[in-house]
C-alpha cells in the first residue's frame, strides 16, 4: 500500500532524483544501449564469458539436399528377423521377401556382409549390392523405370 514516507515523494521537485548529472539513469543510454547493442564492443567480455559462438558463420548448409534414403546389405540382414516378426516381410520360396519402398528406402547400398538369401524390392541398387545378394543366393527386384 503506497504511503507517504517513500523515498519518491521525497525525491519530488530534485529534477535527477539522485543520479547526478541530468539525463544519468535514463533509457538504454545507461544500460549501453538496448538488447544486443555493443557486443562487438563495450560488452564484449559479456560475449566472451556467456555468448562465445555469437558471431560467425556456424555449420554446412548444403545448397542441394539429398532425399535418397540409403540401407546397406549388412544393415538389412542384421532387421531381417526382426521385418519378419512384425510382419514387414514374407516368406516366399523358402527365402524372405523385403519391400524396401514400404520401408522407406529407396536405394540399397553393398556395405556390410549378407548371410540369409533374401528377395528385395527396391527403385536403385548399387552393382555391389547386387553381387552380395545373389552370392547369398537372394535376388533383387529392380522397380527403376528404365
Amino acid at each position: 500500500m503506497p504511503h507517504s514516507k517513500r523515498k519518491i515523494r521525497k525525491q519530488r521537485g530534485s529534477r535527477t532524483h539522485g543520479w547526478g548529472q541530468v539525463g544519468q539513469h535514463r533509457a538504454g543510454g545507461s544500460r549501453g544501449g538496448k538488447g544486443k547493442a555493443g557486443r562487438g564492443k563495450h560488452k564484449w567480455t559479456y560475449v566472451v564469458k556467456y555468448e562465445p559462438d555469437y558471431f560467425g558463420k556456424h555449420g554446412f548448409h548444403p545448397v542441394t539436399k539429398s532425399s535418397i534414403r540409403t540401407i546397406n546389405v549388412g544393415e538389412l540382414d542384421e532387421i531381417t528377423d526382426q521385418l519378419f516378426n512384425e510382419e514387414l516381410s514374407k516368406q516366399k520360396e523358402k527365402k524372405s521377401m523385403v519391400n524396401l519402398n514400404s520401408l522407406g528406402y529407396d536405394k540399397l547400398l553393398g556395405t556390410g556382409q549378407i548371410t540369409k538369401p533374401l528377395i528385395i524390392k527396391v527403385k536403385e541398387h548399387s552393382k555391389k549390392a547386387v553381387e552380395k545378394v545373389e552370392g547369398a543366393g537372394g535376388k533383387i527386384l529392380s522397380l527403376k523405370k528404365t
